[in-house]
């Protein structure tokens, strides 16, 4: 029990200052942000909605993780998102689109989409590990108080 609950600690750890630095980048230069939207391959009229729905998003992920009780909807919450931004930089990396955007912020915009795959990766396999751990640590903390 007591492994799965540091590994859960320390993904939940990384999780949050992934969704919050992102957040926090977006918003802190959200004029940026609105010209990187507008070079992706999106309809106009998503700009603005995703403008502020996509850097919210982030942050209710990161005060789901927070809080024990909600842990378990922030790290579905994390896995949805790594699952949308992994497919999305999936397809820029496979030349899907007919030109290269580039809507990444923070140190993240220095990675080439190659290096970013892998990272968004990480992130995914590490939300899945946490929703692995929580059950596990969940299940554990129920065999411990039951006295077996």
């Amino acid at each position: 029990m007591k492994r799965s609950h540091t590994v859960l600690q320390l993904t939940v750890c990384l999780l949050v200052i992934l969704f919050f630095y992102t957040a926090l980048s977006k918003l802190m230069d959200i004029g940026q942000f609105e010209k990187q939207l507008r070079n992706q391959v999106l309809p106009g009229w998503a700009v603005v909605p995703l403008l502020w729905l996509i850097p919210i998003s982030e942050l209710i992920v990161t005060e789901l993780l927070i809080f024990k009780k909600t842990r378990l909807a922030g790290l579905y919450g994390a896995l949805i998102m790594m699952v949308v931004f992994t497919a999305y930089i999936g397809l820029v990396y496979l030349n899907v689109f007919n030109r290269v955007p580039c809507g990444c912020g923070g140190v993240i915009k220095n990675m080439g989409f190659g290096a970013h795959l892998v990272f968004n990766f990480f992130f995914l396999i590490l939300s899945v590990v946490g929703i692995y751990m929580f059950h596990a640590d969940k299940k554990g903390g129920a065999v411990t108080a039951s006295g077996r």
